[in-house]
């Protein structure tokens, strides 16, 4: 039978499109035919880094997210205009969201983790998923919810259309969310990638001895002056393009002309900021991580607790990231023993509840439901 998925993805970094393109991946054996259609704001190269299933791209500005000063602090006052201004229209955005569903006529929405197509899905009575490792009603309760009735208001109808959802899967490491009771444990997901160390040793030339080191700091640009640091003797550092460096001991990660998660999986260690995709894709290759603080974001401390007990990390003083002091902080961790990486057993997990909810339906035939709903009374 061939079924139709409608996939939301928040574009708050690129974590919410690594965590769900293993589950389409682990769907396709069982679901051949099945049409996928992504709504997201992330940028098209991503999407097709990652998805390699034929799909229908719909640009789609869909959350708000937080809004960010730069890729380590959140721009709060902006992320609090930004919410006011979000759901001041929140019954009309979610009746045009139904209606374009009802358009799409998709079988399932699957949302990582926006949560206005929740809503929009229960309105045209189009069963929903959840899945992600936060959600944002409990990252806005943690910087707004002492803002009194406004920031209730908009709490309210964020959780309402979460726990409208037929689940909320929770990939392991996960926020806690109490506020919530449709979520569902589910194992890591992480897409696995091919260890090509042998071909980028003669590609850049590698010499014996030198470590190879990922330097992934996410979806944000975020450059330390790489022009100012000092010979990084024993090191060839893999950085983004965008960088221009001309330090003799970096490497552009396009130029190897390999995707990015063999590029990680053909790596001694990551240097990341803490972020599920890249904790989780280093856990289950068995790369030890250096992450530079991400301070005041309420998931940070959960998945740095996590890759501590499972994996071999330590935190990176943003100084030494700055001046390029990383030889004896790279070196220190690589000595120590080494953890065995991770089994990724969340994709299965989930498609095995996705698959189910399917089961329960008709492919593309169902009648869509109503597209009012009642109004209220201005969020300001």
């Amino acid at each position: 039978m061939a079924y139709h998925l409608a996939i939301y993805l928040s574009a708050h970094g690129f974590g919410h499109i690594g965590q769900t393109a293993p589950v389409v991946d682990a769907l396709a054996p069982r679901l051949p035919d099945v049409k996928l259609t992504i709504l997201t704001a992330a940028p098209a190269f991503k999407i097709a880094e990652r998805f390699h299933l034929n799909h229908t791209l719909i640009h789609n500005e869909n959350d708000v997210g937080m809004r960010q000063s730069n890729a380590l602090e959140v721009d709060i006052p902006g992320s609090w205009i930004a919410y006011r201004a979000f759901h001041e229209t929140w019954t009309e955005k979610v009746r045009a969201e139904a209606r374009r569903l009802e358009q799409l006529r998709p079988d399932l929405v699957l949302v990582n983790v926006p949560y206005l197509p929740l809503a929009a899905a229960r309105l045209a009575e189009i069963p929903a998923v959840a899945m992600c490792s936060l959600d944002w009603a409990g990252i806005f309760a943690h910087y707004f919810a002492s803002r009194g009735e406004p920031a209730a208001r908009i709490l309210e109808e964020m959780q309402t259309a979460y726990e409208s959802a037929v689940c909320f899967l929770r990939p392991e490491p996960s926020m806690a969310m109490p506020h919530l009771g449709n979520t569902k444990a589910i194992g890591p997901i992480a897409q696995v990638g091919r260890n090509c160390r042998s071909v980028v040793e003669r590609q850049i030339g590698l010499g014996s001895g030198e470590r190879l080191v990922m330097v992934s700091l996410g979806g944000m640009d975020f450059r330390p002056p790489i022009e100012d640091w000092p010979a990084l003797e024993g090191l060839r550092l893999i950085v983004p393009a965008s960088w221009e460096s001309r330090h003799p001991q970096t490497v552009a990660f396009e130029d190897l002309g390999i995707p990015f998660i063999d590029a990680l999986a053909s790596s001694d260690l990551l240097i990341a900021k803490p972020g599920y995709g890249s904790f989780v894709e280093a856990m289950c290759h068995g790369i030890p991580v250096l992450y530079v603080e991400r301070a005041n974001w309420p998931e940070a401390d959960d998945i740095i607790g996590w890759l501590r007990r499972y994996g071999v990390c330590a935190r990176l003083n943003p100084t030494d990231l700055r001046r390029g002091t990383l030889v004896d902080a790279v070196t220190d961790l690589l000595i120590k023993p080494q953890a065995p990486p991770r089994a990724p057993t969340g994709a299965a997990e989930a498609a095995e509840e996705i698959i189910a909810i399917l089961k329960q339906t008709r492919p593309s035939s169902r009648r869509f439901g109503r597209t009012d709903i009642p109004q209220r009374a201005s969020s300001k």
